[in-house]
């Protein structure tokens, strides 16, 4: 009976050194489940070999396998948006659903496994699915509202770096010194005493804050512009950067007081600002100021075709300092929101969708004119997108000096497919019409001389008179 309560001992001292904190560590507070030192290797490997190891492990796997499985059946009843979902994203490990969920399965089986056992495998295990909770966590929020960005990747892999060093320190034992040391490290600001440690913990909770508020804003934003269209588009949009920029404002807030920092000290930084905004950043908050009006006042929508300064297109984008024009021919233009409020703007989808196009051609004098005129109109309503109320109309508009002009005037409701084309194919209809009918398109008279003619007579000029 001693025997075996000697060799359960014996058995169970290399885990227990393993739990405890090394004697050398720094008295900050106590951190719960402390790993061993680096130096105590022969300690790792002796509590890996002990078969309660191998129990951990398959309770590992079970976990592992359980949170596959909830990913996939949520994926199958959900079926996201791979490209805009945080939870999900593009696999079934893409997302941070699995290892939020991989996270709480190992938490709730180290709770059950600990009243039974020395752990080693959880101890390693849930400092690793933290770091990839928080990789995940991160680039997935970064990916979703900042789409395509070209600081995006190096960003991402800050993220992962920052956090599995992180890892490496806490399993080490030597994230405990360093914090210490970097607690050492401290200077006077104003009445308030600041150290390095109280720098990269604000830091941190000014990342953790914002990702929060961009996360929350970007769901907000996806729930609130999915199924808007038209003057509902536009308000939600408003509604979205609003409240995304309230939602960073606060998160700033949150991050300056986690660090310390007297939030009654920004009074003077507020003033200056003001001073600056009313001196040298007069632009910026005029457009600022003016992409809001737009959004709220809808005089202007996403959708809506606009002609402002020569360049005709699409909005396609309202954001708050700038609005994004396409116009037909692939080109967009990025224009100051200012412009469109104090410039004039052709709105060509505001009231009426319907927009008047018209084509000349001349024929020459002598052309039967309610025949042109007929068959000028059947090219027109040969065509699917010409309207037929108002139906099109063909008028003898002048008497040129070459033949008679007529104008063929038509309405088509859908501008932002482009005039050339339609107007090509009437053209066309019209050509073959007038072959058809034997009807001769004018062109202009020109005098050539003839080939091979000999040059006019040059005109003899009387002798100069002799003073």
């Amino acid at each position: 009976m001693s025997a075996t309560a000697t060799a359960s001992a014996t058995s169970s001292a290399p885990a227990q050194a393993l739990a405890a904190p090394a004697a050398a560590l720094p008295p900050p507070a106590p951190l719960a489940y402390p790993p061993a030192p680096l130096h105590d290797l022969n300690l790792w490997l002796q509590a890996l070999g002990q078969p309660g190891v191998w129990v951990e492990l398959a309770l590992l796997a079970v976990c592992v396998a359980l949170a596959l499985g909830l990913v996939w059946a949520l994926r199958r009843g959900f079926k996201p948006d791979q490209y805009t979902s945080i939870w999900f994203g593009r696999s079934l490990i893409d997302g941070v659903l699995f290892p939020a969920l991989l996270l709480a399965l190992a938490y709730g089986a180290r709770a059950v496994l600990v009243q039974q056992q020395e752990l080693v495998v959880f101890k390693v295990a849930i400092p690793v699915l933290l770091a990839l909770a928080a990789i995940r966590l991160g680039v997935k929020v970064l990916q979703v509202a900042f789409k395509d960005a070209a600081w995006l990747r190096p960003i991402e892999r800050s993220i992962s770096w920052g956090a599995w060093l992180a890892v490496l320190l806490w399993l080490s034992g030597l994230l405990p010194l360093l914090l210490h040391e970097l607690d050492q490290i401290t200077w006077q600001l104003g009445g308030t005493t600041l150290s390095v440690r109280n720098l990269i913990e604000g830091a941190l909770s000014a990342a953790v804050v914002l990702i929060v508020a961009l996360w929350v804003s970007a769901a907000i934003e996806a729930r609130l512009l999915r199924k808007a269209v038209g003057e509902d588009l536009s308000l939600r949009k408003a509604g979205a950067n609003a409240l995304r920029a309230l939602l960073m404002f606060v998160g700033l807030l949150v991050a300056l007081s986690s660090v310390g920092i007297d939030l009654t000290a920004l009074s003077v930084l507020g003033g200056a600002v003001g001073v600056g905004i009313g001196f040298g950043l007069q632009r910026l908050a005029a457009n600022y100021v003016s992409g809001f009006v737009i959004l709220t006042e809808r005089s202007m929508r996403i959708g809506d075709m606009i002609r402002i300064d020569n360049f005709e297109g699409r909005v396609t984008d309202i954001k708050a300092r700038f609005t994004v024009i396409r116009n037909l021919g692939g080109r967009e233009s990025i224009v100051p929101n200012e412009m469109l409020l104090t410039n004039r703007v052709e709105n060509l989808s505001l009231a009426d969708p319907r927009v008047w196009q018209s084509t000349v051609v001349g024929v020459v004098y002598g052309s039967d004119v309610e025949l042109v005129s007929r068959l000028l109109c059947e090219a027109a309503l040969a065509q699917p997108r010409v309207l037929r109320d108002p139906p099109p109309v063909a008028l003898l508009s002048a008497f040129a000096a070459d033949g008679l002009e007529f104008t063929l005037g038509y309405w088509i409701a859908d501008p932002e497919n482009g005039p050339l084309g339609l107007r090509s194919m009437i053209n066309r209809s019209i050509l073959a019409g007038f072959l058809e009918h034997g009807v001769e398109i004018a062109t202009p008279a020109r005098v050539l001389p003839a080939v091979g003619a000999a040059p006019p007579a040059e005109v003899a000029q009387p002798p100069a008179r002799r003073v």
